[in-house]
């Protein structure tokens, strides 16, 4: 599975009824193609998948796919705490022309290392489309270990991890000790260096929603023999990065779009939109580097 160094973890558009909005959706998927993403993640957490229903999520991967048109891969998120119902949704992704999938730790269930491990295996086995896994225990009150992430690296069509948890020690971990062909992306727009630096392939981004071009020209430098610059920009963006996370997302990011006249920022509850003072912090950190249409 190469899905490119920045892979966008996109939101769903939604319009003032929180109703899906396709329209916005094609000309998101068109905008992030333009500007950076080498793929697209659908209906993850970024997407606010808990909210949309299985028809919503199916109708949406078909969407993405036939918006993209093979210009980049569509992983399709599609994990849960409930392994059958992962098993069908995947089924269903599969049918519908994704390239991959990925899936989340299980969450609130709080199950054992084994119990996880035969979670994923037995997802995988159902499908014949590359997996991700997605390790983030800060959402789902159980991480993956380590050595679970090894093992399951081992099951022939587990080729990569979205990395969530925050720990460099782990992560490097499993790099050293997964096959050479199997990918550790990072979870956290602000790790990207620091665990490229250890071995990791890129980044699952929230960020790059509107900052891809210049995330991609911070790792294309690292990856080209330019650390010094790569840093450089790294600690440039750091404090746009971080402004995306002022509130729960994607309330941050849609409102980015927004301000930039892409998407509306409308999101389902209980999620909400950003209150005014998040607002002008959003404004006084993108100012420099936005062209505002809504006020």
């Amino acid at each position: 599975m190469n899905v490119g160094r920045i892979s966008t973890a996109m939101v769903t558009p939604f319009d003032e009824q929180e109703e899906v909005d396709y329209s916005a959706v094609t000309k998101l998927v068109n905008h992030l193609i333009s500007n950076g993403s080498d793929s697209l993640v659908v209906a993850g957490t970024t997407g606010e998948s808990p909210t949309l229903s299985v028809e919503e999520k199916v109708t949406l991967f078909e969407h993405v796919v036939k918006t993209a048109n093979g210009r980049v891969p569509v992983i399709a998120g599609t994990g849960s705490n409930n392994t059958k119902a992962s098993i069908d949704l995947t089924k269903k992704a599969e049918q519908a022309g994704v390239d991959a999938v990925m899936l989340v730790t299980p969450y609130y269930s709080k199950p054992s290392q084994e119990g996880m491990y035969l979670h994923f295996k037995k997802i995988a086995e159902s499908t014949r489309l590359p997996v991700m896994l997605y390790n983030i225990p800060g959402r789902s009150a159980a991480g993956l270990n380590p050595e679970t992430i090894v093992e399951l690296s081992f099951v022939e069509n587990i080729t990569a991890v979205k990395e969530a948890s925050g720990d460099l020690d782990a992560i490097a971990y499993i790099i050293e000790n997964t096959p050479e062909d199997f990918h550790l992306y990072s979870g956290d727009d602000t790790l990207t260096l620091p665990i490229m630096a250890v071995g990791g392939t890129g980044v699952v981004s929230v960020a790059s929603h509107v900052l891809g071009n210049e995330m991609q020209e911070m790792v294309q430098s690292f990856v080209h023999g330019h650390p010094q610059y790569a840093s450089k920009r790294h600690r440039e963006l750091l404090p746009t990065m971080k402004t995306f996370t002022i509130a729960p997302s994607p309330a941050p990011i849609k409102a980015a779009l927004e301000l930039q006249g892409i998407i509306s920022a409308d999101v389902r509850l209980p999620m909400i939109r950003l209150n005014e003072e998040e607002m002008s912090l959003l404004r006084s950190t993108l100012q420099p580097k936005t062209t505002f249409f809504v006020s």
